[in-house]
C-alpha cells in the first residue's frame, strides 16, 4: 500500500505518466469537460471533496512548473483563492498565467485529464502545468 497522501488510483496513474509540459485541470463541480479529454470524477456531493485538499493531494506528487487560474477567481475571496495564493508563495505552482475565464475552457482541451472535484465555490479551478524534478 502507498505511504504517501495522495491514494487515488486514476490520479497516481496520471501523474506517473506526464511528461514536461502536460496539463492537468482541477475543478470545480460545474467546470464542462471538452470531447476527447479524460475526467477523473471525484465529485461525491456538495463540497465533498473540496478544491483545496484536491489540490494539495495532486501536488504531493506532482512537480508544478506554471499554472492558469481565471481572472474571475480574483473577483472574490474564497478558499480555494487563498490556498492557490499560499501555495504559489511556497513555491509549489511555479509561475502563473490568468486568463479570461472563456479562454481558461479553452485551454482545458489540452489537458490530459480534468479532475472534477465537488466544490461549488464559482471559477474555483485551476490548470497545472508539468514540470521536471531535473
Amino acid at each position: 500500500m502507498k505511504k504517501s497522501l495522495l491514494i487515488n488510483i486514476a490520479l497516481s496513474r496520471l501523474i506517473a505518466s506526464l511528461g514536461h509540459g502536460d496539463r492537468v485541470v482541477i475543478g470545480d463541480a460545474g467546470l464542462p469537460v471538452p470531447p476527447g479529454v479524460e475526467v477523473i470524477d471525484l465529485a461525491l456531493c456538495r463540497g465533498i471533496p473540496d478544491f483545496s485538499t484536491t489540490l494539495h493531494a495532486i501536488v504531493s506528487e506532482m512537480q508544478v512548473e506554471q499554472h492558469f487560474i481565471a481572472a474571475e477567481l480574483l473577483h472574490a475571496a474564497s478558499r480555494p483563492l487563498e490556498t492557490i495564493e499560499t501555495m504559489t508563495r511556497e513555491k509549489l505552482l511555479g509561475s502563473r498565467q490568468v486568463v479570461h475565464h472563456d479562454d481558461f475552457k479553452q485551454h482545458s482541451r489540452q489537458a490530459r485529464a480534468i479532475v472534477r472535484t465537488g466544490e461549488y465555490t464559482p471559477y474555483a479551478n485551476i490548470i497545472l502545468c508539468a514540470g521536471v524534478v531535473f
